[in-house]
């Protein structure tokens, strides 16, 4: 995310040579550094709150999936309202937040994770729309070989080579290289460089809605075949 917003700045800057690097880096600290802060605060802070109410039962089970979610949409409001990045906020509130309520964790998010997921899906919905609608203009066969190569070579090779030595078996590593790291956060950052009017942004937006089509379906019908296939080579420890 900070990489993305520093590419950003200096697309956007208007000043040649230093000046537009300190630009560039001037708007990261602020989009990550308030972003850092609100995150972690609120975090830290609602945790906190909610151990307390959790252990008291002051919140039944019918209002249990709300305040993680609320929680998350809080961070994200208050870093943008403040000039940083939601993104980062809701990110790293989200993993502070799991080291703080270790022992309540399955509790207090167990019942959100079904609004978390209808969300998710609103958010494919709407920004899925608004990406196609600004982008649709730039799909050709170019984008569409670069969305395959994508899916394939250029992340399961990253993923391959990044897990070197962490005693996977090759099968696994293929199998994580395919299936991940891959959808919303693509959509997300589509969406940023829309908004902020980087040049050619419609064109790689184009790019990210296509590989994201192609991972749905590809992903989709390959991951109960594939899994079955390796869930008894991990049981009997076979690469």
């Amino acid at each position: 995310m900070g990489n993305l917003f520093l590419f950003i700045a200096l697309a956007l800057g208007t000043d040649t040579g230093g000046r537009r690097v300190a630009f560039a880096i001037k708007l990261l600290a602020q989009e990550v550094g308030i972003g850092l802060v609100v995150g972690l605060g609120m975090a830290a802070i609602g945790a906190k709150i909610l151990k307390v109410c959790h252990k008291r039962e002051w919140i039944t089970e019918i209002w249990m999936q709300l305040p993680v979610v609320a929680l998350a949409l809080g961070s994200f409001s208050v870093a943008q309202t403040l000039h940083g990045s939601g993104y980062v906020a809701a990110f790293v509130g989200g993993l502070l937040f799991g080291s703080f309520a270790t022992s309540e964790k399955h509790g207090l998010i167990l019942a959100a994770e079904g609004t978390s997921e209808t969300l998710a899906l609103v958010t494919w919905v709407m920004s899925g729309s608004a990406v196609l609608g600004q982008s649709l203009g730039y799909f050709s066969w170019q984008v569409m070989v670069y969305a395959l190569l994508s899916l394939t070579v250029v992340r399961m090779l990253a993923m391959f080579v990044s897990l070197t030595g962490s005693g996977e078996s090759t099968t696994s590593k293929l199998f994580l290289g395919w299936f991940g790291p891959r959808g919303l956060a693509s959509i997300v950052f589509a969406v940023i460089v829309l908004n902020r009017g980087v040049e050619g942004g419609g064109l790689l937006a184009m790019t990210v809605a296509c590989t994201v089509t192609l991972s749905i379906a590809a992903h989709g019908i390959t991951a109960n075949p594939l899994a079955r296939r390796l869930g008894p080579r991990m049981k009997s420890g076979a690469g």
